[in-house]
């Protein structure tokens, strides 16, 4: 485990139906290549009078309001009160939330989104966390491969924690508000409560209750 980083301490796991996917887990990222596995594992426990089954291996709450012009692929879970509007594009490996949100053109592939997230005007969520009531501004993105196509990295002050992934794009924790048009580089976390500018470029931590204005200008939140 990277020191001083606990799952508990970034994500409320009472805040989505996935809980059972962080159990035993060391570091967070590590959920990231079981959600495929668990999705389908878990879809097929979902009760069939909350949930209709659509196209192979897609459980969407009856609650939940999707758009006809939204394309989700499986495997993928839409939980109670979601909603998936105009054009979004859920390219499979998703779970979305309770009363979450997909906004238009937004696309997501190998993420769980917690309850009450949203992500609502042309973000990409890839390979990714989103913990209870994250927010996304428009525009904003997960860029999970880094350019010259190595395993990522994860950065936590002076320590660098190999992940052995290629793939892993950024976990925010709860109530995490990412500002419009910012870019979440691969192996970003960023703590609960936290505030991220607009228009930012963010890579490695963002500690809990901060404010990041720009590399090397993360100010503490005042009470």
């Amino acid at each position: 485990m990277v020191t001083g980083i606990q799952i508990s301490d970034l994500l409320d796991l009472e805040k989505t139906i996935a809980s059972e996917i962080f159990e035993g887990r060391q570091n967070v990222w590590e959920v990231l290549p079981d959600i495929t596995r668990f999705i389908r594992r878990l879809g097929s426990s979902l009760n069939p009078d909350e949930y209709d089954m659509r196209g192979e291996d897609i459980w969407i709450s009856k609650s939940a309001k999707v758009f006809d012009s939204a394309y989700i692929a499986g495997p993928c879970i839409i939980d109670h009160g979601a909603e998936v509007r105009h054009c979004a594009f859920i390219r499979g490996s998703a779970i979305v939330g309770k009363n979450a949100v997909v906004g238009n053109s937004t696309e997501l592939k190998n993420v769980i989104l917690f309850d009450g997230v949203q992500v609502p005007h042309y973000n990409y969520v890839g390979d990714s966390v989103l913990g209870y009531k994250a927010h996304m501004g428009a525009g904003a993105i997960t860029s999970n491969v880094k350019s010259d196509h190595t395993l990522t990295i994860f950065r936590f002050g002076d320590e660098t924690v190999p992940t052995g992934m290629k793939k892993f794009g950024a976990i925010l924790g709860d109530y995490v508000e990412v500002g419009c048009n910012s870019v979440l580089n691969p192996a970003t976390i960023v703590g609960r409560h936290s505030n991220v500018y607009p228009l930012s470029m963010v890579r490695g931590f963002v500690p809990a209750n901060s404010i990041y204005k720009k590399q090397g200008e993360v100010v503490t939140k005042k009470d």
